[in-house]
Formats: C-alpha cells, sequence, structure tokens
C-alpha cells in the first residue's frame, strides 16, 4: 500500500471515530506537501503501519506502554501541583504497547529529518545514552528549578513575551456553531471555578492531530486570563496499522498515571476529549522557539531519559537494559537512517501525486 492509499483508507477510519474537520485537513495535506519534518510528523499512521518491517531486528524488542508519536517537538513544559516549571513528552495520543524501540527509533530519526545541527551518530548516542541512564537511575522527573539548568535556559527561552502569546489566543476566530456538549462540559469542569463564563475558539494546531475537533476556552479571572483546550481523541493509529486488532481502548490517562512523571494536574480525559491547561508556561515547544546558542546533545540526551520515565511506567528496567546489551553498537543510528530514507521517499511519493492531481 502507497503513502497516498495509506492516507485515504487511515482517514476513512478515523473519521468513523471521531468528526474531521475538511478545512484543517485540507490544510494537514498542504503541510505534508511543505517538507519533509512536517510530512514526518503529520503521518504517524504510516509509520505504525511499515516501521516494524523496516526496522525488522529493532521490532522484536520487549513491549512498552510506548508514546508511539514520539518526535524532537513532542516536547514542552507544564507546572505540577506544585507550581514548579516541568519539562518532558506532553502529547500521548498515539500510546500503545509497542517494541520499547519503537520510540527510540522515531525519536532518533526525527533528529535526522528535522535540521538539528549535531552529528546524526551523536545525535543517537546522545538519545541512547540519556535512554540507559534513566533506566539504570529507575528514572526521574526534570523539575526545572534548582536541576537541569541548561535545560532550563533553553526551555524558558520562549517565555520571555507572553503578552503575545494571549494575543494570538485572543485572536483565534469564535466558534457559531454548536460546540459539542461533552467539550462543553470538559472545559467548565476544567475552569478555575465553577460557574465562570467563558467564550469558546477554534484552534488549529498540532500537525498529527490536525483536522481533529479542537476547542480553546477563554476566561478573564482574578486580574487575567486563563484558557483551556479540548481536543477529541480517537484510538491510537496503531489500532488502524494493526488492522482493528485488540480493543481500541484510548491510552492517554493510562500512560500518564504510570509514568515516571510529575503531572501537570490540569491535564485530564473527559470521555473522548483531552482536557489541557493553556499558557505560555504550558505548551509544546517547536524547534523555532528554541535559542540559537543551544546544546543539542544535551537537549537529546534529556529526551532519551524522558523516553525511559515513560516506559518505566510498566517495564522493569533490567529487561530492558539486557535487551540494550544485546544490540549492536550503531543499531539506533541505522534504523533511524533506514526510517529517515523511507519517510524521504513516502514524502516525495505524496507531494508527486498531489501535483498531479492539482495538474
Amino acid at each position: 500500500m502507497n503513502i497516498v492509499k495509506a492516507t485515504e483508507k487511515y482517514e476513512a477510519w478515523l473519521a468513523g471515530h471521531i468528526r474531521l474537520i475538511e478545512q484543517d485537513l485540507q490544510l494537514k495535506h498542504q503541510q505534508m506537501r511543505s517538507a519533509v519534518f512536517p510530512f514526518f510528523r503529520a503521518t504517524y499512521y504510516r509509520w505504525a503501519q511499515i516501521w516494524a518491517e523496516a526496522c525488522e531486528p529493532a521490532a522484536r524488542a520487549p513491549r512498552v506502554l510506548a508514546v508511539g508519536d514520539l518526535h524532537v517537538e513532542n516536547f514542552g513544559t507544564w507546572r505540577d501541583i506544585e507550581g514548579r516549571l516541568i519539562w518532558g513528552i506532553n502529547d500521548f495520543d498515539e500510546a500503545w504497547y509497542l517494541p520499547y524501540t519503537n520510540d527510540l527509533v522515531r525519536l532518533a530519526a526525527s533528529a535526522q529529518v528535522s535540521g538539528l545541527g549535531c552529528d546524526p551518530q551523536a545525535a543517537t548516542r546522545a538519545i541512547l545514552d540519556g535512554y540507559r541512564e534513566a533506566l539504570e537511575a529507575g528514572g526521574r522527573p526534570f523539575a526545572l528549578a534548582e536541576h537541569h539548568t541548561a535545560l532550563r535556559s533553553i526551555a524558558v527561552a520562549r517565555l520571555h513575551d507572553p503578552g503575545r502569546y494571549w494575543e494570538k489566543l485572543h485572536a483565534l476566530p469564535p466558534v457559531h456553531s454548536p460546540v459539542p456538549a461533552g467539550a462543553s462540559k470538559a472545559l467548565a469542569r476544567m475552569m478555575p471555578e465553577r460557574g465562570l463564563e467563558f467564550s469558546v475558539a477554534h484552534r488549529v494546531a498540532g500537525l498529527g492531530s490536525l483536522g481533529r475537533e479542537r476547542y480553546v476556552a477563554l476566561a478573564e479571572w482574578k486580574g487575567g486570563s486563563v484558557a483551556r483546550e479540548a481536543k477529541a481523541l480517537a484510538p491510537s493509529a496503531c489500532v488502524w496499522a494493526e488492522r482493528g486488532k485488540g480493543n481500541a481502548s484510548i491510552l492517554y490517562e493510562e500512560i500518564v498515571n504510570a509514568a515516571v512523571r510529575c503531572r501537570d494536574p490540569f491535564v485530564r480525559l473527559q470521555k473522548r476529549w483531552i482536557v489541557r491547561r493553556l499558557a505560555p508556561d504550558c505548551s509544546r515547544i517547536e524547534l523555532s522557539a528554541l535559542p540559537q546558542e543551544r546544546d543539542e546533545l544535551r537537549l537529546l540526551h534529556g529526551m532519551g531519559w524522558e523516553t525511559a520515565n515513560v516506559h518505566l511506567g510498566i517495564a522493569k528496567p533490567a529487561i530492558l537494559l539486557k535487551d540494550l546489551a544485546k544490540r549492536p553498537p550503531k543499531w539506533l543510528f541505522q534504523c533511524a537512517r533506514a526510517m529517515e530514507k523511507v519517510v524521504q521517499e513516502d514524502h516525495e511519493a505524496f507531494a508527486r501525486a498531489s501535483q498531479t492531481e492539482a495538474g
């Protein structure tokens, strides 16, 4: 099955679970054509379909409750229950039981296609070193206070102008059609107090989830703005890739609750909606928002460590360390390169097909 047919079949399957917004889906396709990294981020369904065959030796590994759609822009910051700034993985839409190697290969491949300036082999070593060290330590969350000063400087570089952040949110187009009852109730429950009046806007964000319903509730509360977002969730694309085998559970809360993690108290799964607080310090970090002067290898080391934090939710570190020890020295680099090639070919095929249709 080629990438065009896979996209058609996946989107038809997804439409059987949630309502898709056609205008946003067309924007997603446009972004997929624009460059290989947006294509990579937008097509986890394709990765789930082909990666195990392309990386067959690596795919024979112990299974964990995995992120699935892991990449270098699936990290961000939030405030924990103590108000501390925490850094880590911030999107678990595609969580599923997978070989632990899936997340490592996808993270390493994303580093190669994203335009990071560090040497690819050094990048994969940094990811693996961080992952292995976290397993040996039993994991540890990233609280950006007295620890992780270098990572803190990278993470907070984008926080200097919160005014612009709120301006962008308040400029979102209002929703004129009725908001689904489940989303409206979920947003109201997560406001700082019951009965708070709020307006609802439509937000276009992300790439993998672009096309899904996404609503933002905005309110004024005690002298400032507050915002909550409700995004429609569907079963992981792994369910589609496995041709519907097994149940179709949404594992978002399960993976967050199990991980070695300082939880965001404002992230909650409410039936088929994932609700979160939006704020300048509670958001995904894009590579374009990072400072020009940054230690990319240290950042990737942290990403590898955080990946282990998640896997340690259900996996025994000794089992994962034993499997890692058996693998050849350059296995991750070679798998990431193989997947980079496959992704490049799929991107070119998708772009060519779109041009043919336009012609």
